[in-house]
């Protein structure tokens, strides 16, 4: 499907994932609900994915978007919510990229 607009002219991930639906996308959008230590994104920030695999925004400064998008395309399959964490002492952090030593919490949703 083709987007009269590139996401690249809308900063906000939420306008993007607003739009998307309106266009007939399935969308899930994920968000960062808690941080501790030196986190790469604050709470509240977002990054929205559709069900071809296309995202905008971040949840992580990009260490770990490639496993965030990967659980939010299982969300839209199965429309479960999912509460994700990464930390530097989780193995699995250290594998996708999160070393700065903080941990975060990304809770993915489906919506429309």
């Amino acid at each position: 499907m083709q987007d009269s607009f590139s996401p690249d002219d809308i900063s906000d991930p939420v306008d993007v994932a607003e739009r998307w639906t309106e266009a007939g996308r399935t969308v899930a959008i994920a968000t960062v609900i808690e941080t501790w230590g030196s986190a790469p994104r604050p709470v509240g920030s977002h990054l929205v994915i559709d069900g071809q695999g296309n995202f905008h925004g971040s949840v992580s400064g990009g260490c770990v978007e490639g496993s965030v998008v990967a659980e939010a395309m299982d969300v839209i399959t199965d429309g479960r919510p999912r509460l994700l964490e990464f930390g530097v002492a989780d193995e699995t952090a250290w594998r996708v990229g999160l070393s700065c030593g903080g941990r975060i919490s990304v809770y993915v949703e489906r919506i429309g």
